[in-house]
């Protein structure tokens, strides 16, 4: 016997105060730490007892921040070009390629999204070691790359199967080569795709922690290393002023997605 949700109206509020509370539940973390970062205590005392940003003062006054804050934009850029580039190649063989083991690699540019973070880290410092790697800003980008790679292929790839193919044929029947239709047809019909491909890896290089632990050196640290670092020698506000930034950064990248990512055909 179905239900009637139109006299059963209560399950509806449920529903919506149970997300409502879930929604609280995630983001009251977020919220206390950027209201820390505020606080005029030394220490990460909540409720401040009064409000200042003079942490904030000492955080863009302090070179090693600034110099954290510089690698995490270099490495997170330089990613999200690669990832997005590389990520499109591949997914053009695994959308249209027709050979054998088309599925286990498929599966293999996915495997660092299954695989534990922290295996995946140990395994390129092991690998990056014998490779002198370690602590460089090629290293960086290459174990960022690892990471944010399937984010692209699975945003590419997902734009390319709605993608007519018939449309690429005809721009190759009047006179395009393969490579001009693409380019032409092709790249400008799944450019959602493209630019979801380019916000992901951006935040997964953002964002990545656990893998930059292991690359990374005194002399190279990204913003969430050095943060990550600090907590481990006092509890100083600076931390919670970098959180909000780091934060701030991740927030304000989601919202141009949602802007501009709209599709302006509906």
């Amino acid at each position: 016997m179905l239900l009637d949700f139109n006299r059963l109206g209560w399950i509806r509020y449920l529903l919506i105060a149970s997300g409502v509370l879930v929604g609280i539940f995630l983001l009251l973390p977020i919220v206390l730490i950027v209201a820390l970062s505020f606080g005029s205590s030394q220490w990460l005392q909540f409720p401040p007892p009064a409000w200042t940003l003079k942490w904030y003062r000492q955080l863009f006054a302090d070179p090693d921040w600034i110099a954290s804050f510089v690698a995490s934009l270099e490495v997170a850029v330089t990613v999200t070009v690669l990832s997005t580039l590389l990520g499109f190649m591949a997914s053009i063989g695994l959308t249209r390629g027709r050979f054998p083991g088309r599925g286990f690699l498929r599966a293999l540019f996915l495997t660092p999204m299954i695989l534990p973070v922290v295996v995946l880290a140990v395994a390129l410092y092991a690998l990056f070691l014998r490779l002198h790697l370690n602590g460089t800003f090629a290293g960086f980008v290459i174990a960022h790359l690892v990471v944010a790679l399937p984010f692209a292929v699975i945003s590419i790839s997902n734009a390319l199967e709605r993608f007519d193919t018939a449309i690429e044929d005809a721009a190759v029947l009047c006179g395009a080569g393969r490579l001009e239709a693409m380019m032409r047809v092709t790249v400008p019909a799944i450019h959602l795709g493209l630019f979801g491909a380019a916000i992901f890896s951006f935040l997964a290089s953002w964002d990545e922690v656990v893998v930059a632990v292991f690359m990374a050196s005194p002399d190279l640290q990204t913003l969430p290393v050095r943060i990550f670092a600090t907590l481990r020698q006092d509890l100083s506000p600076v931390i919670a002023a970098a959180s909000a930034l780091l934060v701030g950064a991740t927030a304000l990248m989601m919202l141009l997605a949602t802007f501009l990512g709209k599709d302006k055909t509906s």
